[in-house]
């Protein structure tokens, strides 16, 4: 799905081909891959992930651009790298029930964190996902010393189900009720998607 999502601080593009080199120099810093639980990758490992995250019908990837740092005037379609803050993500990958989705956001630039950029992109996404793939619950898995991940989703409603001791991860859940639909749908605002 070839779309990008224009919020009041954020617009989410897809992941294309031009931001690898620059996603690639984000996931050298031990500290971002520790907090996503990545694994470090060369960069052509990275252009292949790049084309497997968008051509898997079960995974939708954005690239998060701080609004504030483009460069002129937003045009639909280009990656305006100089732009790119990071990256959310949702993986619609539990066989039990094809209508959750796990949400993983990340703010790569030191510069574009605590500005509020990624409780938008999330929000985004989630709408997004709840008004393309009908999603009706969102899983956060988050290791414990992430403090500002916990905080972000459970400040969204998002609440612990269990944990991993092995992987020092909690597992958080947001159901989609009417009332919680409600409430993103007026925290996104005036959101415009372009196809």
């Amino acid at each position: 799905m070839k779309v990008s999502v224009e919020g009041e601080k954020v617009i989410l593009v897809p992941y294309m081909r031009e931001h690898v080199p620059k996603y690639h120099e984000w996931m050298q810093d031990p500290l971002l891959l520790q907090a996503t639980g990545s694994e470090p990758l060369t960069l052509e490992q990275e252009y292949e992930m790049q084309l497997s995250w968008t051509q898997d019908p079960l995974k939708q990837t954005f690239i998060v651009l701080d609004r504030e740092l483009i460069v002129e005037n937003f045009i639909h379609g280009e990656p305006h790298v100089e732009a790119m803050v990071g990256d959310v993500n949702i993986y619609m990958n539990d066989l039990d029930d094809p209508q959750m989705a796990e949400v993983e956001i990340m703010i790569a630039e030191l510069k574009s964190r605590g500005k509020g950029l990624g409780k938008e992109s999330v929000l985004m996404m989630m709408t997004f996902a709840f008004d393309n793939f009908k999603i009706h619950t969102f899983r956060v898995k988050i290791g414990e010393l992430n403090h500002v991940s916990l905080s972000l989703f459970q400040k969204l409603g998002f609440k612990e189900t269990s944990y991993s001791k092995i992987f020092n991860e909690m597992t958080l859940e947001l159901p989609m009720t009417e009332s919680k639909i409600f409430e993103m749908r007026q925290l996104v605002g005036n959101m415009v998607t372009h196809s």
